[in-house]
């Protein structure tokens, strides 16, 4: 595959590491529970990598947290927004802070799942065919208005989010790891573009809105601007290894069982709230305790709290809901659902998250 094609533009950088119990692996094997010098030296990375970020992207904190969140938790991210409010520019600045590799997809209807997956082609020296990766093997993807994909497309991307390899001809072909797709969409927008199935949407951690910055916030982007600063301007600041060791400090965090027992009750009753037709599925519920376990490392927590769940539960679960359509037509937002939910959903006591 040409990485040069039309459709496929790369930014190189260096490759963090390879599948997870592979030689060299960048995601180390579970050594067991996570301790306080363990989350103390999580929370410092993850700090170092913050006020990196934020160097570049302003006014905009709580997207970056959760964005990182989802780096530690090595989830997806959707990014629904109106173009030109940064988030290309997030994406960069996570690759560039963590010296990871970076591919860009712009999307396209015509762009065919073998521009995404990659292509096998024919060695004329060896007589054999070749496995000519494409831009899924990378630590960050970037998909930009990935709703302008065909359908057939838009599901080369599923295997690799949930399995992180590549099947071509019967051989599977495992992605760098860490590994994350960040993908974007324009909400406003809908003329040649064909909506994400919900097989692929529950394949992403969590899904936000940057939105418009405050006005010193947009003062401070016109700034960096003028003096050409920009994500392409940052460098690392934590290595390949601290990556992977990020990673499995946050699956090593404690989650009590009454809060696994309190995610399960939240993602359950939204399969019987009256205002949907579809709820969150036991994957939603993986995905809020693994996000839970990366906010409470980055916290310097060895434990996940209630806290840590409810204010995540808007993010990782909204967009795996679908609305009735009387709930849609009168104005039902589901993230106030997901809320309302969870507030009716009793707290488990504080003592029985540290059993």
């Amino acid at each position: 595959m040409d990485a040069s094609a039309t459709h496929v533009l790369t930014d190189d950088a260096p490759t963090i590491g390879v599948a997870a119990g592979g030689p060299g692996s960048a995601v180390p094997a579970n050594s067991g529970p996570a301790s306080p010098e363990d989350v103390a030296w999580f929370a410092d990375r993850y700090e170092a990598l913050l006020r990196n970020i934020e160097t570049v992207i302003r006014g905009k904190s709580d997207v970056v947290r959760l964005a990182l969140v989802c780096l530690a938790a090595e989830g997806h991210l959707l990014i629904d927004d109106v173009p030109g409010v940064g988030k290309t520019s997030i994406a960069k600045a996570i690759a560039r802070s963590v010296a990871g590799s970076l591919r860009r997809i712009q999307c396209t209807p015509d762009l065919l799942p073998t521009d995404i997956t990659g292509v096998q082609v024919w060695n004329a020296d060896t007589r054999e065919f070749e496995f000519a990766r494409g831009p899924v093997f990378s630590n960050v993807v970037l998909a930009d208005e990935v709703n302008r994909a065909s359908p057939k497309t838009q599901a080369a991307l599923l295997e690799v989010m949930e399995e992180r390899q590549v099947t071509v001809d019967g051989t599977s072909f495992p992605v760098p790891r860490p590994f994350v797709v960040i993908a974007t969409q324009n909400p406003v927008e809908h003329g040649g573009t064909y909506d994400l199935p919900e097989a692929q949407i529950d394949r992403f951690t969590a899904r936000l809105s940057v939105g418009y910055p405050a006005h010193e916030a947009e003062v401070e982007v016109l700034a960096n601007r003028s003096t050409g600063r920009g994500a392409d301007d940052l460098g690392p600041v934590v290595s390949a290894d601290d990556v992977g060791r990020m990673i499995d400090i946050a699956r090593r965090v404690h989650l009590a069982r009454p809060l696994l027992g309190y995610i399960v009750t939240i993602c359950a009753a939204t399969r019987t709230a009256p205002e949907l037709r579809l709820g969150v599925s036991p994957r939603g519920g993986l995905a809020l305790a693994a996000a839970a376990q990366a906010r409470a490392a980055a916290a310097r927590r060895t434990f996940v709290t209630p806290d840590d769940v409810r204010s995540l539960a808007p993010h990782v679960l909204s967009h795996r809901m679908l609305a009735r359509p009387e709930a849609e037509l009168a104005g039902a937002d589901p993230a106030a659902l997901v809320g309302a939910i969870v507030a009716s959903v009793p707290v488990p006591d504080s003592r029985a998250t540290l059993s």
